[in-house]
């Protein structure tokens, strides 16, 4: 966290069975009634909120318009999941300054955070000045080391905020195994193989979002992280189905929220060839 995220003062570090429980069961963990989530946003943020019986209010990133009572946590996400948008340092001193005002945890979802491509994110924690109250920064090695199955991941700000979650999980029994915690530290503990996947995503990016461009998708945020958000002003499930037809395989931008209806989203997760030769498909 102070090596390779810039985090100062006090904070506890928690490992977790994966991010995606983590970011189902915070909501219930810290007994939340009413939460905010991006407008556009991973599913589970939502779905966390609803399985604790929470109010979902959809936000934008701009704080200031945030309600400033009666909420008990704000999910924020750079670089976001699904458009690869990179919140500027003024947006994030804003809601950590909308914190400190409401006294509201921040959950901040940094699982792409390692893979930059036109621009790079920063933790949360590192504009915080050393005080980490009410924050709470969430990695995943799942993405960062390619641990996916592993169930590797972690959360780390608060010290009483971690304490709180700690206190509770005792008694949900969902510790980490030591050989996970174990097999975590040695991913964590090396910068090199990072560097070459971020690089890895980046030559991905690169060839498709040319081969989108040439035939009039609009690529849209797509900064970092390993997704593309692209539009061509359609309905998105129409979009869908032309990449199908042509035997690759995108995801609807309504499934992130409406305001995503006439986007998709594109992983860059799969092989070099691959990539290829769905770019070779995009342009014939």
């Amino acid at each position: 966290m102070t090596r390779s995220l810039g985090a100062r003062g006090e904070f506890d570090v928690l490992p977790t069975i994966g991010s995606k429980e983590l970011v189902a069961l915070l909501p219930t963990l810290l007994e939340t009634k009413k939460i905010l989530i991006p407008r556009i946003a991973y599913p589970t943020y939502k779905v966390g909120g609803l399985i604790a019986g929470a109010h979902v209010i959809e936000v934008d990133i701009n704080a200031d318009s945030w309600p400033r009572e009666g909420i008990d946590l704000a999910w924020i996400n750079s670089p976001s999941n699904p458009t690869g948008r990179v919140h500027t340092d003024a947006e994030l001193a804003a809601v950590i300054e909308w914190s400190r005002k409401t006294g509201t945890p921040i959950a901040s979802d940094e699982c792409y955070l390692p893979f930059p491509d036109s621009q790079q994110s920063r933790s949360i924690l590192s504009l915080a000045d050393g005080n980490n109250r009410g924050l709470l920064a969430i990695h995943s090695l799942s993405k960062r080391s390619n641990l996916a199955g592993y169930r590797a991941a972690f959360v780390a700000g608060d010290p009483e905020l971690i304490a709180k979650l700690l206190e509770i999980r005792k008694h949900m029994g969902m510790m980490v195994p030591l050989p996970i915690q174990k097999s975590m530290t040695v991913a964590l503990s090396d910068e090199t193989h990072v560097h070459e996947q971020a690089q890895r995503y980046r030559n991905r990016r690169a060839i498709l979002k040319s081969a989108l461009e040439e035939i009039g998708f609009t690529v849209e945020h797509s900064g970092a992280g390993l997704y593309i958000w692209c539009t061509r002003s359609e309905d998105d499930w129409e979009t869908v189905a032309w990449f199908a037809d042509r035997g690759i395989i995108v995801t609807p931008g309504r499934f992130y929220g409406d305001d995503g209806a006439s986007h998709i989203r594109i992983a860059l997760t799969a092989t070099d060839v691959q990539i290829k030769d769905a770019a070779q498909r995009i342009r014939a």
